[in-house]
């Protein structure tokens, strides 16, 4: 049953961006909508949300650089090894679990370096693939998107968003090794 579902996900994996990328258009057609015109737009607007957040974007780059660069991230990762033996989580993919929450680029990028060191076929790879885009930054979007329309208190947002990227972190871990492992 486990490898019929593991054919099943590796099929549908070939037809999802493609169905998605015509899907899309085809639905706005569909309800008349002037697709290109449209993305045009949107496409302007990002292009000034993106020059309002280059600070934030900086700030949070660098901030995460100098964790990394200070040893803090491999002290981290030493102390939460055997806690997180125990409940079946490699060690390796902590520094997702503490970067994704800050930001993509820096997620991203991190999933390069694991793909240089374990190889893309890796479980751990796979493991902070899924990760990666099953998680969000939330820092990111608190501070980038947040303060780019000036909103200060953030009341739940937070907290809700640290629940949701740890119980992503989890489901990764455990869906990949039932799939993959």
């Amino acid at each position: 049953m486990l490898e019929i579902l593991r054919d099943l996900v590796s099929v549908l994996s070939y037809f999802v961006l493609p169905a998605l990328l015509v899907g899309f258009p085809l639905y706005g057609l569909y309800k008349g909508v002037r697709v290109y015109e449209v993305f045009v737009e949107g496409a302007k607007e990002g292009f000034n949300v993106a020059v309002t957040i280059i600070p934030y974007l900086i700030a949070i780059l660098f901030a995460i650089g100098m964790f990394r660069a200070s040893g803090a991230m491999d002290f981290l990762v030493d102390m939460l090894d055997p806690v997180l033996a125990m409940i079946g989580v490699p060690a390796e993919v902590v520094p997702m679990g503490v970067i994704r929450p800050l930001t993509g680029s820096g997620s991203a990028g991190l999933v390069a370096d694991m793909i240089q060191q374990y190889g893309e076929d890796s479980l751990v790879v796979k493991m902070v693939a899924t990760m990666f885009g099953s998680t969000e930054t939330t820092f990111y979007v608190i501070a980038v998107y947040f303060g780019a329309v000036n909103v200060r208190e953030t009341r739940h947002a937070v907290p809700a968003g640290l629940f949701a990227d740890f119980i992503g972190f989890l489901a990764s871990v455990y869906v990949v090794q039932l799939l993959f492992g």
